[in-house]
This record gives C-alpha cells, structure tokens and sequence, in this order.
C-alpha cells in the first residue's frame, strides 16, 4: 500500500486522527475537500485554549501542525469513491476535473454531515452570524436575547428546552411541519415559550442585525437571532463500494471504538450517529479512533482495543 493510513476529511476529527497516527510514525494521507459544514460560522467556541478561534484558522493550524510530521501528506481533494482492493483501499479523488488516486491499508473517514436548511428566504444569508444550529457552541454569545427556534423535525421541542438554559425569550417556529406534540407545546407553554405553526416566509435582517422572523401570512415576530435545525446527511456516497452498513440516517454505523463492518475501514467524528456538534467532541473522536487504529495496525488483540477511550 502507497500508505498505511488514508484520513478522509480535514475537519477536526479527520485532522486529530491524522496527527495522532502521524505521531504514531504512521504514513498519514490526509484527503481534504476543504468544504466545512462551519464555513459560514464566524468564529468557534468551546474548543480548549482556541475559545473564540475563526474554525477556518482552527483548520490551519491542524494542517500545520499534522504536516511537521514525517510520513504527513495533504491533498486538497475530494474523494469520490473508496474501494476495497487486495490489502487495503483505493481512493479516487477529483479536484475540480483533476483526478487523482491513492491506496491505503486503513482508511478512516472524518467528513462529517452534510447540511440542508429549510427553504426560507433570508436564512442562508444569515446563518453563522445571527442564526446557528449548534446550541452549545454558540448559545452563550446569543444569552437573554429574544430568539428564534426554527425547525422541521421531531426534536425541535427538546432544542427549545436546551436553549432556555441561555434565553427565556424564546418563540418556536415549525414553518408549517407537524413536529411539535400538543403536550410538548403545552409543556412549552408552561415556560413561556410559543409554538408557532404557520410557515416563515423570510428572516428580516441586514448586516447591522437581525430584526424579525416574518410569517406567510406577513406577521412579523420580533427576534434578534435563532436557531435553526437542519437536516443532516452523511453524504457518504463514496464509501457505499465497501459495502459498509449505513443506519437509517444514512451514517456509518461503528462499534464503540470507530471500526465500520468492513476491516480496515474506521469512522470519526459525524460522519456516524451525531451528537453534541462541538469542534472539540469531533477532535476526541478521532483521537479516540486513531489510537484503535494503531493498536490494530500493530495487531494487539481487540480485546485491547476495547480499553481504549
């Protein structure tokens, strides 16, 4: 194999695998499409000793400090598809029509969620600077405000009971979807926040600030910022030649140490089932999975593998 380790996706859980298997004297490709979910996000929080850190030099400085390693490489690709061949993986990658190629005998993969918003005119504009998805990271910076909750899935009653740790002026918005139980909004209710279940037809905001959420119907509700909650994919069509098995979400589904139905093959990060989505939660996982990796490689019995943490 050209490396012992191919590591797809250069966001925080790809770039901690891929330092740790670099220290590891690992020879570490690190296969990065430089197309982040927090692109948009202004700056980061959460993450020890780099709280308030822009997430795009937070990549930076990964790639710098994974490549002051021998047996480090970065290729600023895409991968496209992933194929298991004697011994290992090959992975095709296209950069803008330039294709390319490599084989690994391990591949992890660190690509995280794909997101998609809810069609509303304005949001797209607005989101990383007024409106955010990740209440933990940013529900400090938007604390007593009046906000918005926005969403069209099942969860969005437990969001709005998350939030209310940093706002009491809270309205929630269902933009017309069926998600929020009548005991949920009465629960709600209870703790002031309203449901609101008619559609939103836009977010009025400039870049001074954000002003209202405005209805279908052209009530306009006062709010200074929000929340909303995508939808999320694995947008993990690549990896489906493995064969790997996916949930129901379309996530690679992993044992308790990263290690995918196929052999070799590993997952950090959310590209499996997500949970808090912290820049520094997505780092521990692929430090986490790179230690399995190692041991692996090495050929100590899984059982040990099954004490790392």
């Amino acid at each position: 194999m050209e490396y012992e380790v191919a590591v797809i996706g250069g966001g925080p859980a790809g770039l901690s695998a891929a330092l740790n298997l670099a220290r590891a004297r690992r020879r570490v490709l690190l296969i990065d499409g430089n197309r982040p979910r927090n692109s948009a996000t202004l700056l980061s929080h959460g993450y020890l000793t780099r709280d308030g850190i822009s997430p795009l030099e937070l990549r930076k400085l990964g790639r710098d400090e994974f490549l002051r390693y021998e047996g480090a490489e970065h290729r600023m690709t895409m991968a496209t598809s992933v194929s298991v061949v004697d011994g290992g993986f090959e992975i095709d990658c296209d950069f803008r029509g330039r294709t390319s190629s490599a084989t690994a005998g391990v591949v992890v993969v660190a690509t995280g969620l794909h997101e998609t918003l809810p069609e509303i005119d304005g949001l797209k504009a607005f989101y990383g600077t007024f409106i955010h998805s990740c209440i933990e990271c940013d529900g400090y910076d938007k604390r007593d405000q009046p906000l918005a909750v926005i969403g069209e899935h099942p969860d969005l009653a437990e969001r709005a009971h998350l939030l209310l740790q940093w706002s009491a002026d809270l309205v929630v918005f269902t933009n017309g979807a069926d998600v929020v139980t009548p005991s949920e909004e009465a629960d709600l209710g209870s703790r002031g926040v309203t449901v609101e279940r008619r559609r939103v037809a836009s977010i009025d905001a400039d870049r001074d600030g954000m002003r209202a959420v405005v209805l279908d119907d052209g009530t306009r509700v006062e709010r200074t910022g929000g929340f909303v909650r995508p939808a999320w994919s694995g947008a993990l069509e690549y990896v489906a030649t493995t064969g790997a098995m996916l949930d129901s979400d379309g996530l690679l589904v992993v044992d308790a140490h990263g290690r995918t139905t196929v052999d070799g093959l590993y997952a950090a990060g959310e590209s499996t089932a997500p949970g808090p989505q912290q820049l520094i939660v997505a780092a521990g996982s692929g430090a986490s999975v790179a230690a399995v990796v190692n041991r692996d490689l090495i050929g100590v019995a899984r059982g040990l593998g099954d004490a790392v943490q």
